[in-house]
């Protein structure tokens, strides 16, 4: 496979869903060449393939690293992997992308941030709705309706077939509402612009097939210093029920703003990964009432046109990342939010353990 000269070598660790998302941006945008695919197990004879094939196959990241030199890495990995493999990846001068979480610890994150810091390289970690048109709508809409705002989302997927199978892996080192829990606890701080000060969650493990330490069922409540309140709730498995397994709604002192998924809500579209960024509609309604204590406006309904798939969020992401690199952004608070709702959902695990409530 030929190699631009001025594009950025990147070498893809990791083909499940977001891996190979991925290589498929990096394939398709200008900018990137891949110079090696790493996997365990047969993924990154499928993925090359699926790319056109040709490209150099490694078992063993190490290796890979070794061989390839690239500069860049990207980490798309279980989370049990992804401290060692970025620490790594940046002691040999590389630039990294990296699934989030950042890491399976709050300690973990701190140490990668710190290992990019001191290679002078850049860390993204991809949170994708951030390069969603709709959330940060969702996100400006919701600044509008004052404080205190209450956040209501959830999250579950009735999973089944490869996606259970994906779960079950996941669940070896971490629980649904941590993995998942950090996009919409990101997105949480976003809207309040609030310190978290307290966490309390709930869990329970409805199936023989996870480890007996973990749950696949969770759901967390945080406080905000503002007097904001959210909840986030995430269960995976083929019991999950699809009744109302899709709630993104925020209400504040003026009104309320609420994703309305027509399309990811129909039936068996619950662990359908492309299904999960699709937000098709936003619902304002707006709380001003008349003398006769009649709304003042009709709920307005904003339909975005600029609405990507999966692949084309990972496209964005992706050119962020080049981006990043290409004109040196700071990264500061990406890192230091990414460490942040890492630590907030971690929180919330131990409250899920202990019981107990957890002060921030």
């Amino acid at each position: 496979m030929s190699l631009s000269t001025n594009s950025l070598r990147v070498l893809v660790v990791g083909c499940g869903n977001m891996g190979s998302s991925h290589a498929i941006a990096f394939k398709t945008l200008d900018g990137f060449d891949i110079c090696g695919i790493v996997s365990t197990g047969n993924s990154k004879v499928v993925l090359n393939e699926r790319l056109g094939g040709g490209y150099p196959l490694f078992d063993d990241y190490t290796t890979a690293l070794a061989e390839t030199q690239p500069d860049a890495v990207c980490i798309s990995t279980y989370p049990d992997t992804h401290e060692a493999f970025a620490i790594q990846a940046f002691e040999k001068g590389c630039h990294v992308f990296i699934e989030k979480p950042v890491a399976d610890t709050v300690e973990g994150a701190k140490r990668v941030i710190a290992a990019a810091d001191k290679a002078g390289k850049k860390l993204v970690v991809g949170y994708i709705l951030r390069h969603h048109p709709s959330w940060e709508k969702f996100v400006e809409v919701a600044r509008e309706m004052g404080k205190p705002l209450v956040m209501r989302m959830n999250l579950n997927q009735q999973s089944h077939g490869t996606m259970w199978t994906v779960h079950r892996n996941l669940m070896k080192s971490l629980s649904p509402i941590v993995d998942c829990g950090v996009h919409y606890i990101d997105v949480m701080c976003q809207m309040t612009r609030s310190k978290p000060v307290q966490v309390n969650a709930i869990g329970a493990r409805l199936t023989n097939d996870i480890p007996a330490d973990n749950y696949n069922y969770g759901q967390l409540q945080i406080r905000f210093e503002d007097g904001s309140v959210g909840w986030y709730e995430a269960g995976w498995g083929p019991m999950m029920s699809e009744t109302a397994f899709f709630v993104k709604d925020v209400i504040g002192p003026n009104g309320c703003v609420s994703i309305v998924a027509k399309n990811a809500g129909s039936a068996g579209k619950s662990d359908n990964v492309d299904s999960h960024t699709k937000t098709e509609s936003l619902r304002v309604h707006r709380a001003a009432l008349n003398a006769s204590d009649q709304f003042v406006e009709e709920d307005t309904w904003i339909d975005m046109q600029d609405e990507p798939d999966h692949q084309e969020l990972c496209n964005r992401e992706q050119r962020y990342f080049l981006k990043a690199i290409q004109e040196n952004i700071d990264l500061t608070d990406h890192m230091q939010d990414a460490v942040n709702s890492l630590q907030i959902a971690f929180a919330c695990d131990e409250s899920v353990r202990t019981g107990q409530p957890v002060l921030l």
